[in-house]
Parts: structure tokens; C-alpha cells; sequence
């Protein structure tokens, strides 16, 4: 059984993919970037893309009655893996103690610094 996760405060993207799915005890979260709910791409540094992708992670999470301190798993690609320091020190301001699993990689990325998606425990599910 899936749920979709929607909400009108995070970009809604223009692909064929939910914000989210409520399956299996778990929220997933689909990649997200620096977009506004326009759209249109949120800052030029490292640091500016990174607060709004963040931001619109844990909108959706919010959506889903979950919090960054409900996710488990955290992908994130970087255009350029140069940015690797700059962009910690913003993900650290959004994650506390332990820290979720996170892998992290240089990939072509379409006119945007940063994609990051996430898994996150559901509300009510026992650790």
C-alpha cells in the first residue's frame, strides 16, 4: 500500500514522480533541489541551494507527520564534489545526533548545485 505526500509549501517538480510515498513504515522523499514553489532555482552558492533543498525536504516531511529527526537515510548529489565542506557545514545545522546514513556524490545536475532525497521512519513506527 503507497500514500502520496503532497504539499504546496515545497516545489512540486515537473516529472512524473510523487514529493513523497508513505510505504512500508517509511516516508520517501523524492529528490529534491533548490526550487521555490514557482519553480525557479533559490540562490547561487553551495550554501544558498543547500538551506532551500533542505527547506523543502522537511516541508514534505512535515506533510507526512515526520521531522528531520525521523530520517534514517539521506542521498545527496553535488554538481561539483569541491563543495563537499561547504555544503556540510549547512546539512549539519539540520540533522542532530546520530546523524542518518548519507551517501554523497558528483553528478550531473541541470542548472542546480545540489539534489538531495530521503527516507524517514513513519509516524508512530517503534524504532
Amino acid at each position: 500500500m503507497r500514500q502520496v505526500i503532497r504539499t504546496q509549501d515545497a516545489s512540486a517538480g515537473d516529472g512524473p514522480y510523487s514529493q513523497g510515498v508513505l510505504s512500508g513504515g517509511f516516508v520517501f522523499v523524492s529528490g529534491q533541489g533548490p526550487l521555490d514553489v514557482q519553480g525557479n532555482v533559490v540562490g547561487e552558492t553551495i550554501e544558498e541551494q543547500t538551506e532551500q533543498t533542505l527547506q523543502n525536504i522537511e516541508r514534505i516531511l512535515a506533510a507526512a507527520g515526520c521531522s528531520s529527526d525521523d530520517v534514517v537515510k539521506v542521498n545527496v548529489i553535488l554538481q561539483d564534489i569541491g563543495h563537499f565542506s561547504r555544503f556540510n557545514e549547512v546539512y549539519r545545522t539540520h540533522f542532530k545526533e546520530p546523524m542518518p546514513a548519507r551517501t554523497c556524490f558528483q553528478g550531473g545536475l541541470d542548472g542546480i548545485l545540489v539534489e538531495i532525497d530521503v527516507i524517514a521512519k513513519a509516524p508512530g513506527e517503534k524504532e
